[in-house]
Formats: C-alpha cells, structure tokens, sequence
C-alpha cells in the first residue's frame, strides 16, 4: 500500500516505458528534421530573470510563471523564473552573442517550458516544445516564412500524423485594414475578437464588433475579411475584391506578400489554406501568421504555430533583429494522438538478451552482447537466477531474440537464437545479425 501520493503533479505527464520509447523517437524525428533543415541546436538555461520573462509577455504571464523561492545561500536580490516558452529567451540569447552569431541566424530550440494555469486535458503545466527561428540583423526576407513554414510541415509529416495541414495569415494584412478603416486605436480589442471568431457564434462576433463603436460600414468589411478562408484559387478573387474597395496601397502590399506565400507553399506540396481568421494571440507578430491543424480531427486544435516579428529583442538592445519563427506543441500533439489511437504499436526495445545458464556463463555472456552492441544493434545480458522458462517469459516482453549461453555455447559449440514472436530458432553469428 501507498505511504503517500505517488501520482504525478497535476498538469504533469510522465508514461511507461513503451510510450516513452514512441514519445522520443517521434522528438528525435522532428529534431532530425530540423538538423537536416540547416537549423542549428540551441538550448538556453530553463532558469530567466523574471524581468527578462515579463519585458516582451502580456495579459496574464506574469501570473502564470513559476517564480523561483530562494534559499539562505543565495545572495542575489534578483527575482528568477522558469521559462514559459523559448522566444524570449531567444531574445535575450541573441542580443547577448550577437557579436558571435552569423546572421541570417537559424535556430531549433527543443525542450520544457512551464506556465502556471489551469491544467486541461491536452494542456499542460510543464511541456515539450520544438521551436525553430530565423533571425536577421536589421532585416529579414520574407521568402524566409515559407521556410519555417515548408521545415514545420516535413516536420510534422516524418511522424505519419494524418491529415496535417496548415492556415495562413497576417497581421501586417490585417493592421493595414485597420488603417485603411481609420479604426487603428481599436485594433487590440478588434484582433482579440477575431481571435475567437472560429470558437464562438456569427452573432456573438457581430456584437461584439457592434459594441466598440466603429465607424460606419467598418464592421461590414472586418465581417467580410473574417469570411476569407480556404485555398488560393478560392480566396484570391474575394481578396483581391476587398483591396479594390479599399484603395490603400499598404493593403495591397500586404495582400500581394500573402499570396506570394499561399502560391510558393502550394507549389512546394504542402497542405495550406489562407485564413484571416488567423491572428495569433500574442503580439510578438507583425507579419505572416500560421497555425497547423489535423484535416481529420479540427476538435484537436493547433498542433503548431508561429509567425513574423519585426524586433522582438527592441526591449533588450537598440540593434533591431527582424525574424520569423513557429513551434510544435510536442507535448499537446502527441497527448492528441494517444486520444485517437493514432500512435504505432509500441517496439520492443531490446535486439538480443543473452541468458547466461549459470554464473559462470555471465562473462561470455556478457563480451558477446558487447560485440553484438558493435554493430550497431541494442544488446543486454540477463542476470537473473530464476528458472529458464521464468527469464523466456520476461525475455518475450522486452527482446526480439534471446540468446541461451551454456557450458556447450562457450566452449566453441554452436550458438542459436530464438525469435520471441515467431518461437523459430536459427543459427546465432556476428557475421550474420
């Protein structure tokens, strides 16, 4: 019987061997991805200055971080944190080695991060995500989007997940209407009800456009733009309708940039859709937003996101650093995936356990899994004294092949092994694994 709690926190995971076999083989998939995609591994301290967390976070952020509790021996007076993400320290990252780093910069960063809220199903306190950026000094070519875009899609892809595709947009797009519109000082509270347009009723959207107040036939047009959604051949003539109402050159601009990316990731084969529904709530962004959604499953939400931003690191150097980036929310993807039952069966993580018969068979035993581990295949030697068929049973729950090591075997008889699954035996060889 339990003496206390032994279940993981709340907001926490943690699996059973088998799925954490799953769960680092599909991170080591998007990290070789990432890697093959020329995007260099970074890793920066989970512990932030709370300062540095709080310069560039809004809304509620600084009531979500875990703050550090200091000890007696620390004599610092500064206030520390857990990151709540890589972005800002990313940041912080960038302007301290700026002088080291060759630019354009591109970074993986593939790791926790923590924030204090209400853990949900799918939504946790401590997560995994798989960050890539690319950061320029000054400026950035907008042709860049399209490849964090086009790296996310392959990423997502080497994991055999179904139907993944992903919606594009723009705030750049959109804070041109806003001018266009002469609404611009409303733009916070119009960006944060097009941000739940999709989640709740026509009608609740509408009011809650009514309510602020807009000019006349402003609420008609946002009403308009929201209604854009769905493939280039789709979206290009409404579009191109709306910027012909508005004649205002930033819109057109803005709309041109859009399309050239809808065009250039259609081109390339990945699963794309324009959608100004699509505005990303935090305001790092400036230009080009996305997110990545299962075709199959849309109640599961983003399983990625990102977009540009034109000088995230303004709150911490003069030197203005534009750049675009996105992230795999690993931990909320592979929790959707174990709920629909689209995870592979579980592999077994053992190629060969060698059985030694008695102790004195051990040693061979043991120089035989080391040779076998030489080519390049996963080894163990089993020491335990229980009867055969006892280290068989447990041998058929972790290995592929067991290998019996006895007097004969070590004195120069012939080897066999036995396939677990199949119960066939065959001659065992190193030259022929």
């Amino acid at each position: 019987m339990k003496k206390f709690n032994t279940s993981p926190v709340s907001g926490t995971e943690e699996f059973l061997p088998a799925t954490q076999r799953i769960f680092d083989a599909y991170l080591e998939k998007i990290r070789e991805v990432y890697h093959k995609n020329a995007y260099q591994n970074l890793e920066t301290p989970l512990i932030e200055r709370t300062e540095v967390l709080l310069k560039k976070a809004g809304g509620d952020t600084e009531k979500q971080i875990y703050k550090l509790i200091k000890t007696s021996e620390d004599p610092s007076d500064s206030s520390e944190a857990l990151r709540f993400d890589h972005t800002v320290p990313l940041a912080r990252y960038v302007v301290e080695h700026e002088s080291s780093l060759a630019f354009p910069l591109k970074v993986a960063q593939i790791g926790p991060s923590f924030r204090g809220e209400r853990a949900q199903r799918g939504r946790f306190r401590e997560f995994i995500q798989a960050d890539i950026d690319i950061l320029g000094r000054g400026s950035l070519d907008e042709f860049y989007d399209f490849d964090v875009i086009s790296t996310l899609y392959s990423a997502l892809s080497s994991l055999d997940v179904p139907g993944v595709f992903v919606r594009i947009s723009s705030r750049r797009l959109w804070n041109a209407l806003f001018s266009a519109l002469d609404i611009t000082e409303k733009s916070a509270e119009i960006l944060g009800i097009i941000d739940h347009a999709e989640k709740v009723p026509e009608e609740k959207t509408l009011a809650s456009l009514n309510s602020l107040g807009l000019p006349e036939g402003s609420v008609e047009v946002l009403l308009k733009a929201l209604s854009v959604h769905g493939s280039l051949d789709a979206v290009s003539a409404p579009l191109f309708s709306l910027a012909e109402s508005l004649s205002y050159h930033d819109f057109s601009a803005s709309l041109g940039s859009l399309l050239a990316l809808a065009y250039s990731l259609e081109s390339a084969g990945v699963a794309s859709e324009v959608d100004l529904r699509i505005v990303r709530g935090l305001d790092y962004y400036t230009g080009t937003v996305f997110e990545f959604g299962l075709k199959d499953f849309p109640e599961v939400g983003s399983i990625a996101g990102g977009g540009r931003y034109e000088n995230l690191t303004s709150y911490f150097s003069d030197q203005k650093f534009e750049g675009v980036g996105g992230s795999i929310g690993f931990s909320r993807l592979f929790f959707a995936l174990r709920e629909k039952n689209l995870l592979p069966a579980p592999s077994l993580p053992v190629d060969y356990l060698f059985i030694p018969i008695t102790p004195d068979d051990r040693l061979y035993s043991a120089s035989l899994a080391q040779k076998t581990r030489e080519y390049g295949l996963v080894a163990d030697t089993l020491y335990m004294t229980k009867p055969l068929s006892d280290r068989l049973s447990y041998a058929s729950k972790i290995a592929k092949y067991a290998v019996i090591i006895g007097e004969s075997e070590r004195q120069g008889g012939e080897i066999t092994k036995k396939d677990l699954e199949s119960g066939e035996k065959s001659l065992f060889s190193l030259e022929n694994l």
